[in-house]
């Protein structure tokens, strides 16, 4: 399974570790033609607007719009895939991928970075949740599951091939949510082998 990690900001390393302790061929995503092949990304946690900006100035932000794998975004990563993004700069950048509206620094900046449990939806075991400048999903749309809650907020949302997280999972050693985006990578290959005409369709 060959996934990225985009890797122009923020805490990319330890999303490559996490990935590769699972058995994945992981790539560092710096330009457009690191995505061809890949099966998935993982758009990392870090500073958004920042990462917004990298990811214009390298073309990245019209590669991603058009690139065909599973996402899996945490943090500034969620920002990035929101529909609407509360308190974000003018030039915000948000792909509306994932239909859901967050706030930047919805749990606070820096110095209010906290670790608590969040609950997993039909897991008993609590998972260890670390929140750093982390944004708020202030509404999420129908057709888009809610995997994990935090007194009641969603942390944790799905919707098709787009996946995302307030919190950081890279920072645990819990792989349980590397473990489902890898799993939605998996459905999303199988998907993309479908008869059509008789025949099959193998992605590249």
């Amino acid at each position: 399974m060959d996934v990225g990690v985009l890797a122009v900001q923020g805490d990319f390393r330890e999303h490559r570790a996490k990935l590769q302790r699972l058995g994945a061929h992981v790539a560092e995503v710096r330009l457009p033609e690191h995505l061809h092949g890949l099966d998935g990304l993982v758009i990392p946690g870090g500073e958004s607007t920042t990462i917004g900006k990298l990811m214009r100035a390298y073309g990245l932000d019209d590669a991603l719009r058009s690139f065909e794998g599973t996402v899996f975004g945490t943090c500034a990563g969620m920002i990035l895939l929101a529909r609407d993004v509360i308190d974000g700069v003018p030039d915000q950048l948000a792909f509306g991928t994932l239909d859901i509206v967050v706030r930047r620094n919805g749990y606070g900046r820096q110095v209010a970075s906290f670790e608590t449990d969040v609950t997993l939806v039909g897991d008993p075991v609590p998972l260890r949740g670390v929140f750093i400048r982390a944004p708020r999903i202030e509404e999420v749309a129908a057709g888009v599951e809610v995997l994990a809650e935090l007194d009641d907020d969603a942390v944790l949302v799905r919707r098709g091939r787009y996946l995302a997280a307030s919190f950081h999972p890279e920072l645990t050693d819990d792989l349980r949510v590397h473990e489902m985006f890898l799993a939605s990578v998996g459905r999303s290959r199988s998907a993309g082998l479908h008869a059509s005409n008789g025949g099959l369709r193998v992605r590249a």
